[in-house]
């Protein structure tokens, strides 16, 4: 899917560099990432129902093109990731003198000023309890102060300026409307303190500390982000209360929560999930690995409800299929399969040689092996036992095995079964079977007793050749059944298998290695 990328033009020089960086590196075909800087002109007038359409910034601006007359005619996909009025919250237990006081300090002070506060998950408004209100302000205040500000080329800089004269201008109106509610502690919005660097000349901004004293009756601290080095500081008397000021933000990317009460972070997180894509919870037991508040690890959802957007912006595999068109097909076992290059149980299946001794050059999807049987026995059940360990009752005691609704007498164990269906469909001899690195989704199904006789059925389901490898990944579907034809247990089974067969010489250390 190509992909065109427009950057805000106050940042674009930054994008340029990056996407230059991506494209030298050859790791995507050419034309799947493209920039444009500057104006988009009138691009997003031809867009069609086959686009998607993501836009990071402004929950006004997202909005404003989420309602494009060529977005709503052809119900174009857009996702949206805004800037939010995140919060952080001090748990009742998080007093001073505790490791989550110092973190909780130490991290709102860092999304204030990281990237001069900046970015869409820097925290906005400050939670905590009524009882510990003066001394946050005062630790804020005082941890706010050892922010040096300058250039960014100045090793003794700890934050640099915003990204604009105009962004610093927009900072102080926002920070005038939210005086309106509370009043500034700390900083001050027209002047600036620098170790290096021009103060008229250079977007520079002090951090400013506000406090709002009546959070519940104000509207412009849960309406209005200035965005830039700028929070608000509210109490709370209850978990209740907490939440209910977290929500006031109508939905943010995410809110954490610093605790060591377990107590306290069921009753504020579970509050908080519905208005929240992320909350992120920091005590003591997490400060050594935690990507904190602004950093989500890949996999983990970055988006939210309401001010925030309502999408998501991912990286990893969930951030692949979220762009993917996604269609339900439906079909015949065999056209399934002709159409997915998956088998479906159902489908064709075709015997003959032992799939095993296929290499990837002669393997077909449907390839399939029907073993011999098996008779389970009591002095196989009593032997795996004594060898793995595994005395679980319901295997070596027969009265409390009746006692179990699940059972009528003494049953197999479980890997007992998975590891005789290998020894009734693996071919023993040297093959192009390179190596079992798995087993997917291992369900047992029904109880199999002494005196039950198992047959396994092996298909070959999925074949996924590695590039640039001497082979590739093979699925099978297994299926364990007993004499009445019953699923006993059900499982893919995962084998690394070689494109060709007999290898040539120094082939396979070469695969290793």
């Amino acid at each position: 899917m190509p992909c065109l990328v427009k950057p805000a033009s106050q940042t674009a020089y930054l994008t340029e560099c990056v996407t230059r960086a991506i494209i030298e590196t050859g790791i995507l075909p050419d034309g799947a990432l493209q920039l444009v800087c500057g104006s988009a002109g009138d691009l997003l007038d031809h867009v069609t129902g086959q686009d998607v359409v993501t836009f990071t910034g402004s929950a006004t601006t997202g909005r404003k093109l989420k309602t494009g007359a060529a977005m709503v005619e052809n119900s174009v996909r857009f996702n949206m990731e805004a800037d939010s009025l995140n919060a952080a919250i001090l748990g009742a237990d998080a007093g001073p003198g505790t490791p989550e006081f110092d973190l909780f300090i130490r991290e709102v002070a860092n999304e204030m000023t990281s990237k001069a506060g900046q970015k869409c998950t820097a925290i906005r408004r400050i939670i905590v309890p009524r009882a510990h209100e003066q001394v946050v302000v005062e630790a804020m205040s005082a941890r706010l102060s050892k922010a040096t500000i300058g250039l960014p080329d100045d090793e003794n800089v700890r934050m640099g300026a915003l990204v604009s004269l105009s962004d610093r201008h927009g900072v102080r109106e926002k920070i005038s409307a939210l005086c309106g509610d509370g009043e500034i502690v700390y900083g001050d919005p027209d002047n600036v303190a620098l170790v290096s660097g021009d103060p008229e000349n250079g977007a520079f901004m002090s951090p400013v500390l506000l406090r709002c004293e009546k959070p519940f009756e104000a509207k412009s601290v849960h309406d209005v982000e200035a965005f830039g080095p700028v929070a608000t500081v509210m109490a709370y008397d209850d978990g209740q209360e907490a939440v209910a000021l977290a929500e006031r933000g109508k939905g943010s990317l995410v809110s954490s929560l610093f605790t060591n009460d377990g107590t306290v972070a069921a009753e504020i997180v579970t509050g908080l999930a519905a208005y929240h894509g992320r909350v992120m919870i920091g005590n003591r037991g997490s400060a050594k690995t935690s990507t904190g508040h602004g950093s989500p690890l890949a996999p983990l959802i970055h988006g939210g409800p309401g001010r925030a957007g309502g999408g998501e912006e991912m990286g990893g595999m969930r951030g692949v299929k979220h762009f993917m068109q996604r269609t339900a097909v439906q079909g015949t076992p065999d056209m399934l399969t002709a159409i997915t290059g998956e088998w479906v149980d159902g489908a064709d299946s075709h015997r003959g040689k032992h799939p095993f001794r296929k290499s990837l050059e002669e393997l077909k999807i449907g390839d399939q092996i029907v073993t011999e049987t098996r008779t389970i026995t009591r002095e196989d059940v009593e032997h795996f036992a004594e060898f793995t360990g595994d005395t679980f009752y319901a295997h070596m005691d027969s009265d409390a095995a009746k006692a179990n609704p699940f059972f009528e007498d003494r049953v197999a164990h479980g890997y007992l079964i998975a590891s005789f269906a290998a020894g009734l469909f693996v071919d023993p001899d040297p093959g192009p079977v390179l190596a079992n690195y798995g087993v997917d989704n291992l369900r047992f199904l029904t109880p199999v007793y002494f005196g039950d006789t198992l047959r396994v059925q092996l298909t070959c389901k999925v074949i996924n050749p590695r590039e640039n490898a001497g082979h590739g990944e093979v699925r099978w579907d297994c299926r364990v059944t007993n004499q009445k034809d019953e699923v006993v247990a059900q499982y893919d089974v995962l084998t690394m298998v070689a494109k060709t067969w007999p290898l040539a010489a120094g082939e396979l250390e070469q695969m290793v290695g």
